[in-house]
């Protein structure tokens, strides 16, 4: 009989209040879509760094026969006697472990990387011959974090023209991630401030349009519980809404956008999937809850006394 009662006030109270409940249930689905979004992007970064740094390579790139302003080739192309300080550098008690495997990458080979890259570009016509390439070691670190011990180790090196760590190219590309990441925080902030002060609004405006009721109940005495309970549930159960709704909005996103056409186009990038949407979700749920309890201890404690 209680829970009959109580389910029925809540009815009666989302019908007289129903656009501010489609409010709330709005801007609930807004502000946790941005929530949803901050914690896929990190996801997604984490992913593509997981992916991504394994296969970083430094690039060692060799004085070339041309000329060069680098200090180091001075002396013009890189000698036999340079490479071998090189190797015997890289093959040092204090740095080896730190390297699992040294590539080389012949004139040869370059030209033929790059004609086959930029085939049919502007640049294919510069590049004429091998001559015109530098040879070039390719180093797999153990570990990736651990590049600026083996660049101090060559830089600055006769014979080596220049250093180069691929992880600086993604280090850009996080960057603008991150930065995209945060910009979604805030904006999730601010909508859910305004949910709260929109489900706050709903509960206050459905209590005093019932006062009198509550008043009664009062008086009859019904503990606190049982008169704010109704109340409670409108907020919680129109915070709800909005974060099954925001779920479905991100599962569609990853599901289709990102997983059927983005995975379709670039193939090579580690994409995040529905299953981490599934692991997120009970986090919105919980968050939406949470925003509709915090809501209700602002309001109820006040309007709803006689």
């Amino acid at each position: 009989m209680r829970l009959q009662f109580i389910l029925s006030e809540m009815g009666i109270g989302l019908r007289r209040n129903l656009s501010m409940a489609i409010s709330v249930v709005l801007v609930t689905f807004v502000s946790l879509t941005f929530v949803g979004s901050a914690a896929l992007l990190q996801m997604q970064i984490g992913k593509m760094k997981d992916d991504w740094y394994d296969k970083v390579e430094v690039s060692v790139f060799l004085c070339p026969a041309g000329e060069s302003p680098e200090p180091t080739c001075a002396g013009g192309e890189v000698t036999q006697e340079q490479k071998d300080a090189i190797t015997e550098a890289l093959d040092a008690p204090d740095i080896k472990p730190y390297i699992e495997h040294i590539y080389t990458e012949t004139k040869q080979q370059a030209f033929d990387s790059f004609q086959e890259r930029f085939s049919g570009s502007f640049w294919s016509q510069v590049v004429q011959s091998p001559e015109d390439m530098n040879e070039s070691l390719r180093i797999k670190l153990t570990d990736p974090e651990q590049y600026q011990v083996v660049a101090d180790v060559l830089s600055g090196r006769q014979g080596v023209e220049k250093v180069q760590d691929q992880r600086q190219i993604y280090d850009t590309l996080f960057l603008v991630l991150n930065r995209a990441t945060l910009l979604s925080v805030g904006l999730a902030g601010v909508m859910l401030l305004a949910a709260v002060l929109l489900i706050t609004t709903t509960i206050r405006l459905s209590a005093m349009s019932r006062k009198r009721e509550t008043g009664i109940m009062r008086m009859v005495g019904a503990s606190n519980l049982f008169i704010q309970l109704p109340f409670m549930l409108e907020g919680a159960i129109a915070a709800t809404i909005g974060a099954v709704l925001s779920v479905a909005g991100l599962w569609a996103t990853v599901k289709f956008v990102i997983g059927d056409w983005l995975g379709g186009t670039l193939q090579w990038v580690p994409y995040v999937t529905t299953q981490e949407v599934w692991q997120i979700a009970p986090v919105l749920v919980g968050v939406a809850i949470l925003l509709a309890a915090i809501s209700s201890l602002v309001t109820l404690s006040r309007y709803t006394k006689v």
